[in-house]
C-alpha cells in the first residue's frame, strides 16, 4: 500500500518564502502532504504546544535554513526554527535539511537586500548552522536544489515500513471477516469453559476444525531459516505456523512487490510461496491504482483464526 507522508516543512518566515513554497510543491508532487508554519505563527509563544502536536503528528521533519536566525523565545534565548528542529530530534523524527550556500546567499542580498541576512544574532545562527550541517543535510542554491533534495530524502523515508504515514481506504484490506471468526471461537471458549465438558462445537465445526489442525501440523513441521536481517528473529529457525502468527498483520492486510525493506523481502521470497503451495495465500493482480502483491487467502484466513483460537485454548489450559 502506497503511503503519504506528513512533512514538517519548517523555517524562518519572511527571507524563504518561495523556496517554502517550492518545498510544498515537491512534497505535493512527490504524492505527500505538507504542514508547516503557514498554519500558525511561530514567534507566538501560546502557539509553541500547537507546533509540538504538528510535529508529534508528522512523519518527516524537513528544515530550510537560509541567512535569518529568526524570531527569538525570550525565555530560552533559541530562535522558535531551532526549537522546532530540536525538539524534532529529540522525538527521533526522520529528519532532513537543505541549507543555503555562502555564495548563493550573497547573491540574495544584492537581489534584497540586508533583510535577508541575521543582523542580531549571528553568532547564534553559526552555531545552529554547524549543528544542523552534522546531521542528514544538503546545500541548496536555487529551488531546484530543494526540489531534488526531496525528491531524493522522500524517495528513501518512503521505503521504511515503521512510518505511519496515510493511506487511501480503498487500499485497506477488510479483515473484519477474520475479526469475526476470531471473536467467535473466543465465544465458544468460554462456553465450554462454563459447561465443564460439553462439546464446544457441533460435528461440522470440530470436522472443520480438524482438517485446519492438519494443516497446521503440515507447517509446524515446515521450517524457515530466518536472515541475520530479521533484527529479532534472526539466527534461528523457526516454524511456517510460528511466522504466520508473528507476521499476523502483514499477511493479513497484504506485502506489496518490489519493496526492499529486508522483512517484505523474507515474507515474498520465502514465506509466502509456501503457503501458496497450501493454498493459504495468493498473488494479487496489480490494477491501476494499486500494486502487485501477496495476501493470505480466505482458508489461510481460516488457518490463522485456527492458530489463535489454539493459541488461546492453550492459555486455558496452563492457567488451570
Amino acid at each position: 500500500m502506497k503511503k503519504k507522508l506528513q512533512v514538517f516543512v519548517s523555517s524562518t518566515f519572511t527571507d524563504l518564502q518561495t523556496e517554502r513554497q517550492a518545498a510544498v510543491q515537491a512534497i505535493l508532487k512527490a504524492g505527500h502532504i505538507p504542514a508547516g508554519m503557514e498554519l500558525f505563527t511561530a514567534s507566538d509563544k501560546s502557539q509553541w504546544e500547537i507546533i509540538k502536536r504538528w510535529i508529534d503528528e508528522s512523519d518527516v521533519y524537513m528544515l530550510i535554513l537560509g541567512g535569518r536566525y529568526g524570531s527569538v523565545d525570550k525565555d530560552t534565548g533559541i530562535s522558535y526554527t531551532e526549537m522546532e528542529y530540536d525538539y524534532a530530534v529529540e522525538k527521533r523524527k526522520p529528519l532532513f535539511s537543505v541549507v543555503i550556500k555562502e555564495d548563493a546567499l550573497e547573491a540574495k542580498v544584492k537581489n534584497f537586500g540586508s533583510s535577508v541576512i541575521e543582523q542580531d544574532n549571528p553568532k547564534a545562527l553559526k552555531k545552529f548552522r554547524e549543528k544542523v550541517l552534522s546531521t542528514m543535510s544538503a546545500f541548496f542554491v536555487d529551488d531546484r536544489d530543494i526540489k531534488l533534495a526531496i525528491h531524493e530524502s522522500l524517495g528513501e523515508l518512503g521505503h521504511q515500513t515503521d512510518l505511519v504515514g496515510w493511506v487511501s481506504a480503498s487500499e485497506i484490506v477488510d479483515v473484519s471477516a477474520l475479526h469475526a471468526e476470531i471473536s467467535r471461537l473466543r465465544s465458544e471458549l468460554d462456553s465450554a469453559t462454563s459447561s465443564k465438558g460439553n462439546s464446544i462445537t457441533s460435528r461440522r465445526t470440530t470436522t472443520k476444525s480438524d482438517e485446519l489442525d492438519d494443516i497446521i501440523e503440515l507447517l509446524s513441521a515446515t521450517t524457515i531459516e530466518i536472515p541475520d536481517a530479521i533484527e529479532a528473529l534472526s539466527g534461528t529457525e523457526r516454524s511456517l505456523a510460528e511466522l504466520v502468527s508473528h507476521f499476523y498483520s502483514q499477511l493479513v492486510n497484504g506485502v506489496p512487490h518490489g519493496v526492499t525493506n529486508p522483512t517484505s523481502r523474507f515474507l515474498i521470497q520465502d514465506v509466502f510461496p509456501k503457503l501458496i503451495i497450501h493454498g493459504l495465500a495468493e498473488t494479487q493482480k496489480p490494477t491501476a491504482n494499486t500494486t502487485r502483491r501477496s495476501v493470505l487467502t480466505e482458508r489461510g484466513l481460516r488457518v490463522l483464526a485456527q492458530l489463535e483460537r489454539n493459541r488461546i485454548m492453550g492459555s486455558g489450559k496452563n492457567s488451570n
